[in-house]
């Protein structure tokens, strides 16, 4: 079976599914973060070994002691995935520690914070604009309203004939 194969994916897929259940729902383990979610899962061609990244939203602390949890809960989750998925061989879990939606959430504040920094420059820039621009304004309501000159449209001297 080749490692991007139709039937790997769903593998994957599966066993992705299964391991979030038992991790949410069959494991007391105290040291497991209730907010673990389990990101992606790569399961080896041969069926041997299975690596699944986890990610746990909380600070440092909350994660360290979520990866010792499921690394000494690793048999039961083996076991239970045996159970739940009828696969040749249960692979051997290895827990990787996925940093990604933590990255996403920083991303996000850090842009939300620079869109209200610009937002209070802008509307700095636009208040000091309109104090320069009072004088100006008058002076354009003029132009507007014809402020007794003729209007520049040119005819065209073909046009008028017709």
């Amino acid at each position: 079976m080749r490692k991007n194969s139709v039937k790997n994916t769903r593998i994957n897929g599966e066993v992705q599914r299964v391991l979030a259940e038992i991790i949410r729902g069959e494991i007391k383990d105290p040291r497991i973060s209730q907010w673990t979610s389990v990101v992606a899962v790569e399961v080896a061609p041969d069926l041997k070994s299975c690596k699944a990244w986890i990610s746990v939203l909380g600070g440092e602390e909350a994660r360290e002691a979520t990866l010792k949890g499921l690394k000494s809960a690793e048999g039961f989750i083996k076991r239970q995935l045996a159970k739940k998925v009828n696969l040749r061989n249960t692979p051997e879990i290895t827990f990787v520690m996925d940093q990604s939606i933590e990255y996403g959430v920083n991303m996000s504040h850090k842009i939300d914070e620079v869109i209200a920094r610009d937002s209070e420059g802008a509307s700095e820039n636009q208040s000091a604009a309109e104090a320069e621009e009072g004088g100006g304004r008058e002076d354009a309501a003029e132009a507007e309203e014809g402020g007794g000159k003729e209007s520049a449209e040119p005819v065209e001297e073909g046009a008028a004939d017709q």
